[in-house]
């Protein structure tokens, strides 16, 4: 026991990487660079663990701090990921985000990529066993408006194994206009309040409006992928602490 209060003592002294790797090892994760650790700050605000300052200098009550691993990095193409693993933590960020309402869709998606997890956990089709899963685990609200078409489409998927279903899973949620956005409340020069949020694309700011965003960057009001221009546009519905974006 000593040693180990040892050990914790030590690693808050640490940088935040150090702690990073001891998960990453005790998963025996390989891809860890796609991954981050999040946890809410004095302000209760949800920001990333930086890999190079101390952990002690971050997380001020750290007895009193959830520090959560999840995806930080989210590539365009989710065949790029190498592992097995990574794929599987991959799927269940994606279930975690549509179950948090963070993953906005239309129904039909949203019917499909539930029923590709409901393969991944109970296998085969069967529409007892389906029926009764479903009415024991929620992953999205409002899902009894959806318990017809999940059904429906899990029919599909007879012979379909864990893997497979993981893969088609992200195959659906990479093509989301919402897929890999995490907002983080900001403000920028003049104390607007904006979201950023990193997509493989760059860094994108929202202006938080009443009606819809507006993205721009931190400098001249735009924001730019390489020669392109991105124009403001929404897809979903995400709740911010003062307003919905429409």
């Amino acid at each position: 026991m000593s040693s180990g209060v040892a050990w914790l003592s030590a690693l808050q002294r640490a940088p935040g990487k150090v702690l990073l790797d001891a998960v990453c090892n005790h998963l025996n994760l390989v891809e860890g660079d796609y991954f981050g650790l999040e946890f809410p700050d004095h302000k209760k605000i949800t920001v990333w663990l930086d890999l190079l300052k101390p952990i002690v200098k971050q997380i001020r009550r750290p007895k009193h701090v959830v520090v959560k691993f999840v995806v930080k990095f989210f590539p365009p193409d989710h065949t790029q990921l190498q592992e097995e693993l990574t794929r599987y933590l991959f799927a269940l960020q994606v279930k975690q985000d549509l179950a948090q309402g963070r993953l906005t869709c239309n129904d039909t998606s949203a019917a499909l990529l539930i029923s590709h997890i409901v393969q991944s956990e109970i296998g085969d089709f069967d529409e007892a066993s389906d029926r009764e899963h479903l009415a024991k685990n929620k992953y999205i609200p409002q899902q009894d408006a959806l318990e017809d078409k999940i059904v429906e489409f899990h029919h599909n998927h007879i012979g379909q194994t864990p893997a497979e279903s993981d893969f088609q899973l992200l195959e659906i949620a990479r093509r989301l206009e919402m897929y890999g956005i995490r907002l983080h409340p900001a403000k920028d020069r003049e104390g607007t309040k904006i979201n950023l949020a990193v997509a493989n694309t760059g860094i994108l700011v929202f202006q938080v409006r009443a009606f819809r965003p507006q993205l721009s960057s931190l400098g001249d009001g735009k924001i730019r992928v390489g020669s392109s221009t991105l124009i403001p546009c929404w897809v979903g519905r995400v709740k911010t602490s003062d307003s919905y974006f429409m």
